[in-house]
């Protein structure tokens, strides 16, 4: 149960665009409650992905630029945007999401957040913007640049009329996946907030030292905006641990032959050959996860074998070359295996249901996956802040139309 109390999903349900959809994994988290009206990713396989889950009704598949608001149906709870993250992650190029009034948002992915922002604004001048938005992205969203793209983010959501605050929220939490991610929450400057959900002061729980120097860089104006969201406490326990979802002894799984789980050795930096021989000579048997990483010595980049024994893999990530192929270790004495994680074993990392489609390619379902959102994170956001304020609007919109008659 939430540690809120306007948690009751309103007899109707609530509604919500999903932009940047992928293969509809903030739709899987949100639920039932939750009605979509509307549904955009131009990228063909994880559009493919989505209407295979949840049919093509509401999937619009041009680039986010072409949409006009007349074509956003309804008055929408929620418009959602998990916004490319390619080049904001460490691994990307951090070309950051450029300038609103120039045509960088057109040379990198991320700075598609320009046109989704202008359409917000565009519902706004018709009297009908969403009054709850989320922006979800990675960690470095907050930190390249100095923050400067947050800043920027947050300046554009004050001149649309949203007060706003972040939080992070970690996959490890809910599944044994480490996987943080922004949450950046926007609630309309005519909605009443209900005290039970924001904090004066920031929560060291959900608000970290990066999102703080980020908040304090913000200008003044932007920063009169800014709400210390309060979501309440983490469940105590995970909902599955990593023995429940990965079967590390099971022999008939495609296991990497002897020379290939030797290059793999190989290719280990004096650090990783340690943490290899202390799990040899322990005398038990214990499982891992194995990533190859990109990696610069002496100025010059070479790939090396990661590897972590540990009850949470590593974060989940789109496959590049093979490159960032998550693996499987398991070290019993001298014996070492290593193998590629399953699609199965992946979307059970994301906590996706069992039934849940994905690309029958292993690329094409990395891709999906790597690119989505844990869904339980998603379900939490949801039932702490997002339905509550949902809630909220309802009781506001009814006060207003009461005052009118």
């Amino acid at each position: 149960m939430s540690d809120n109390h306007l948690t009751e999903p309103h007899e109707a349900g609530f509604t919500f665009y999903e932009f940047f959809a992928g293969g509809g994994m903030a739709r899987a988290g949100l639920g039932k409650q939750w009605r979509c009206l509307f549904a955009n990713d131009m990228d063909p396989i994880k559009a493919s992905t989505y209407i295979d889950n949840w049919g093509d009704e509401h999937l619009d598949m041009r680039d986010v630029r072409e949409v006009t608001s007349y074509e956003l149906p309804l008055h929408a709870d929620l418009s959602w945007a998990s916004f490319p993250c390619q080049d904001l992650s460490l691994a990307g190029n951090g070309l950051g999401i450029g300038e609103r009034d120039s045509s960088a948002d057109r040379t990198t992915r991320s700075g598609a957040i320009w046109p989704f922002l202008d359409l917000i604004s565009r519902l706004g001048e018709e009297n009908r913007k969403p009054p709850i938005l989320v922006l979800e992205n990675v960690l470095g969203l907050l930190t390249l640049d100095k923050g400067s793209h947050f800043a920027a983010i947050c300046h554009q959501l004050s001149k649309t009329g949203y007060r706003y605050g972040a939080i992070i929220i970690d996959a490890k939490h809910f599944l044994p996946q480490s996987r943080p991610r922004v949450f950046v929450v926007a609630i309309s400057r005519r909605v009443p907030i209900p005290e039970c959900l924001v904090s004066e002061e920031p929560l060291s729980q959900w608000h970290s030292p990066s999102l703080l120097r980020a908040c304090d860089a913000l200008e003044k104006e932007a920063r009169n905006d800014w709400i210390w969201w309060s979501p309440g406490n983490l469940p105590g326990t995970r909902m599955r641990e990593l023995d429940d979802l990965i079967d590390f002894e099971h022999e008939n799984a495609l296991w990497h032959s002897a020379e290939e789980t030797q290059r793999l050795i190989s290719m280990m930096a004096p650090a990783n050959l340690a943490r290899l021989a202390n799990a040899q000579t322990s005398g038990e048997t214990i499982a891992g996860s194995l990533y190859l990483r990109m990696r610069k010595e002496k100025g010059v980049n070479r790939q090396r074998t990661e590897i972590t024994f540990s009850t949470v893999l590593g974060c989940l990530r789109t496959p590049k070359g093979g490159a960032s192929r998550p693996r499987i270790i398991v070290v019993k004495g001298s014996q070492v295996k290593t193998r590629l994680l399953s699609v199965k074993e992946a979307a059970a990392l994301m906590g996706l249901p069992d039934d849940f489609i994905l690309p029958t390619a292993y690329q094409s379902a990395f891709k999906v996956i790597g690119d989505g959102l844990a869904v339980p994170p998603v379900r939490f956001l949801a039932e702490r802040i997002l339905e509550p304020l949902a809630i909220a609007v309802r009781i506001n919109s009814k006060r207003t139309e009461d005052i009118r008659e």
